[in-house]
């Protein structure tokens, strides 16, 4: 199954008053990585959205270490699981300062959604996170 990194550091617009990670932003760190992922294999979004959308039903996220203001981190994703109509990323995020451990890691599902309802993946969507 196809797999991103996305490099990138803690924003001062991402912390809390306490200087750490805000912890929902850490979803927009994937998100972007996701997006990188899914126009990485020709599926650019706009060309997409007329046909179909991609909600998140389902997000999850283990944090493990504290990821400060200005700390260097990586994302890697990956597609874990494709049912009928979903899309399972599973995802961690590892620190430059100590990349033996994931500071987060957790999971993202998507559906494929048309008319308001859940739909079969396309299959070329399906071949190309496949491969």
């Amino acid at each position: 199954m196809r797999a991103m990194e996305l490099r990138g550091s803690v924003r001062w617009a991402d912390a809390d008053p306490a200087g750490f990670i805000y912890y929902p932003r850490i979803f927009d760190y994937v998100g972007e990585c996701e997006w990188k992922l899914l126009h990485g294999v020709g599926l650019a979004w706009k060309d997409l959205k007329d046909a179909y959308s991609l909600p998140r039903v389902h997000v999850e996220c283990d944090y493990r270490k504290v990821m400060w203001v200005g700390e260097a981190f990586t994302v890697k994703l990956r597609v874990a699981e494709l049912g009928r109509t979903s899309i399972r990323y599973a995802f961690e995020v590892f620190l430059d300062s100590s990349p033996a451990e994931a500071a987060a890691c957790g999971s993202v599902t998507s559906v494929v959604v048309v008319g308001g309802k859940p739909f079969p993946i396309p299959d070329d969507v399906r071949a190309a996170l496949s491969s």
